[in-house]
């Protein structure tokens, strides 16, 4: 019988950015929706739920796989029930490898903001009007701090939910004098004070600061990284005039 590590494709000692890795790997691999099955899809769900425990002491003992997926009482259990069933998991395990703990903060009030690095778009020869573009960074291997989703809570900025979730974003002045924390709304809304830098325009096309805004719907999609933009580029502070600021500013 495969163990976790065997059925997500991983050594024992892989670090946790490998076995989330790992784990969106095998969920695009084994979704219905993508040629998979949904009982194999399962396996890979609960094996990821099964290495991320940190219980399993012994990579080598037996485990018992999920049982396949059941009807829900008013169908005959067909691939399309499953499958939906799958993309629930899905979007949960996705929280999970991003981050959201689902379970955590299932009481917790807070908009979900699925969230994409700029700097991946060129290698993948992406563009930032694509309106596919998170279908595409969905569907590919990114790493969890390029691609993934945060939990805003109240009275926080988008900020300073991807830096307690433990995502490094740029920023230097965290008081809406510069442009380096910003990113470019792609769905959803984003509020964001007066008394900040940036032109109409800018506002206009979506763009807004991290460190002083925060969604107002509950679900939204931003591209970070976005502060070497043309025009943004010009609003930009050095980094070495706040000693908060990050080193790859």
């Amino acid at each position: 019988m495969d163990s976790p590590f065997d059925v997500l494709s991983i050594e024992p000692d892989a670090s946790e950015a490998e076995i989330d890795r790992a784990y969106r790997k095998r969920v695009l691999e084994t979704h219905p929706d993508q040629g998979g099955s949904a009982v194999e899809f399962q396996r890979v769900r609960a094996a990821y739920e099964q290495v991320k425990s940190g219980e399993l002491v012994d990579p080598e003992a037996e485990w018992e796989d999920p049982a396949p997926p059941a009807s829900n009482g008013h169908g005959d259990g067909s691939e399309a029930e499953a499958a939906e069933s799958a993309d629930a998991a899905e979007s949960e395990g996705a929280d999970e490898a991003a981050g959201v703990d689902g379970d955590a903060d299932a009481d917790v009030d807070g908009r979900r903001v699925e969230f994409l690095n700029y700097d991946v778009l060129s290698d993948h020869g992406w563009s930032l009007d694509d309106d596919d573009l998170f279908e595409k960074a969905s569907a590919a291997d990114l790493a969890p701090d390029d691609y993934g989703r945060v939990l805003v809570r109240p009275r926080e900025s988008l900020l300073e939910a991807a830096e307690e979730r433990g995502f490094t974003w740029p920023y230097s002045c965290r008081g809406g004098a510069c442009a380096n924390c910003a990113v470019a709304v792609v769905e959803g809304e984003m509020e964001m004070p007066a008394g900040q830098i940036l032109t109409p325009e800018f506002i206009d096309q979506g763009i807004r600061l991290s460190c002083i805004s925060a969604p107002t719907t509950d679900e939204a999609k931003v591209v970070f990284n976005v502060k070497h933009l043309p025009g943004l580029d010009e609003l930009r502070l050095p980094p070495r005039q706040f000693d908060q600021a990050q080193a790859n500013d």
